[in-house]
């Protein structure tokens, strides 16, 4: 199945889109059925824009034994706003909205019209620089489930990343299927990235950097600090663990 539909994000500028996800008129059209938490997708509009959404509702989440209860729809918010902050703008715009009936409380993630078949490992367009920050990224994050299928590639040829709510623990939980680059050197231009974000971060000076206080953990915080600064201070790209198990499965 190929679906080839304009993303709203050529359209309309990240704010407008994410003023629609925080205000916009709610409607369910129907779940998502891959997946061990519920999904929705679901339509938001305000005024004259409309667009599509993927709903995940915090009392749909399945508890884990690792992860704090109700807390990952928070974040996949999380994870688009370190995106956003890294210049990197790889997550779609996500927000995490109250009252929404009939589940309540959760995240709305703009849907990236996509082909499904179309996954990391069979992608014929894998800009270099895009890899290398994903990567990045995902050590940023603590990502524990960088499967291939969370890569979608849009109508533009644009990489984007979805799935994010098991991310930002305190512990050390990196699992990815992306380790092209492990142990090389980082290039010099995405350092800077990465130095800004952190002063940024540190310093407290963006009201989003300021929002992830209230999606995740004083510790999980200060534990995304540390990793971004040994990102800094060490310069190579992450390598597998000999002693953790690297990769998660499925891969896809």
């Amino acid at each position: 199945m190929v679906i080839i539909n304009t993303n709203p994000i050529y359209v309309h500028d990240i704010k407008t889109i994410i003023r629609v996800l925080q205000d916009g008129e709610f409607d369910l059209i129907s779940q998502v059925l891959s997946g061990s938490n519920y999904t929705f997708l679901a339509n938001v509009k305000l005024n004259e824009i409309q667009f599509k959404v993927l709903y995940k509702p915090t009392r749909g989440e399945r508890p884990l034994w690792d992860f704090p209860n109700l807390t990952l729809a928070k974040r996949e918010v999380a994870a688009f706003i370190t995106s956003y902050l890294l210049k990197w703008n790889f997550v779609p715009p996500t927000v995490y909205r109250s009252g929404l009936i009939p589940y309540g409380n959760g995240s709305l993630q703009l849907f990236i019209p996509h082909n499904p078949e179309i996954n990391y490992f069979n992608m014929q367009l894998k800009h270099k620089e895009i890899i290398q920050k994903i990567i990045i990224f995902d050590f940023i994050i603590n990502n524990a489930d960088r499967k291939g299928g969370h890569l979608l590639l849009d109508n533009m040829n644009k990489i984007w990343l979805i799935d994010h709510g098991v991310s930002f623990h305190s512990d050390y939980k990196l699992r990815t299927v992306i380790w092209d680059y492990a142990g090389k050197q980082i290039p010099s231009s995405l350092l800077i990235n990465i130095k800004n974000f952190i002063e940024g971060l540190k310093s407290k000076r963006t009201a989003l950097g300021r929002k992830l206080e209230k999606l995740l953990s004083p510790t999980e915080i200060q534990n995304m600090i540390h990793r971004t600064e040994y990102i800094l201070s060490n310069q190579v790209f992450p390598e597998p663990e000999s002693n953790f198990h690297s990769y998660p499965w499925p891969p896809i």
